[in-house]
């Protein structure tokens, strides 16, 4: 799968969840346990809204800390929704290089990198407001043989928890090599 269609389909995915948030449900435990479902939300705008600056070139030193804080103010669906629609366009730009905080990226390397987090980070918002996940087969074999590749050096990061074992439908297996619990219900 070309990874701009990855890219985009994992966006437009999390936006749709973002749109089935009720009111009431933004302070919601999520799977992510130092996040509720506004701050889970927060942190994939503050990703969608990198992406603009970063593949049009720029650094995150000459962004500065104009993207941190809170995103997502009064409307945090509406916010979702913009963020998504500028990461979709901007992820189509030809850049040599994406400027990460760890250092120079490939641009397809970033975009791999923001789909899992895409996917992965919806799955933790269906399942913290109670509607379907948004698991869909090709998406979860095109980033689960990518993260195969790199699980070890997230973890050694500090990014995701330990593996879990004895999941072995593709969805769950992913879930838990991200140190997820496929079984995960809001208490």
């Amino acid at each position: 799968m070309d990874v701009v269609e990855l890219h985009n389909r994992t966006v437009a995915n999390f936006a749709e969840l973002v749109s089935a948030v009720d009111s009431d449900q933004w302070s919601a435990p999520t799977p992510c346990s130092d996040w509720d479902v506004r701050a889970l939300v927060n942190h994939v705008v503050g990703e969608e809204r990198w992406v603009v600056p970063l593949m049009a070139g720029k650094t995150i030193a000459a962004v500065g800390d104009a993207l941190s804080g809170d995103l997502l103010g009064d409307d945090p669906a509406g916010a979702a929704s913009a963020a998504a629609r500028e990461a979709t366009v901007s992820a189509g730009l030809a850049v040599g290089k994406v400027h990460l905080s760890y250092g120079d990226e490939e641009p397809d390397e970033y975009l791999r990198q923001l789909a899992a987090d895409h996917l992965i980070h919806g799955w933790d918002l269906a399942v913290a407001i109670g509607v379907p996940t948004r698991m869909e087969p090709e998406l979860v074999d095109e980033v689960r043989t990518w993260f195969a590749e790199r699980e070890e050096l997230y973890r050694s990061a500090g990014i995701i928890g330990e593996h879990l074992d004895g999941f072995t439908d593709p969805a769950d297996a992913l879930l838990a090599a991200s140190g997820r619990d496929p079984r995960w219900t809001p208490s």
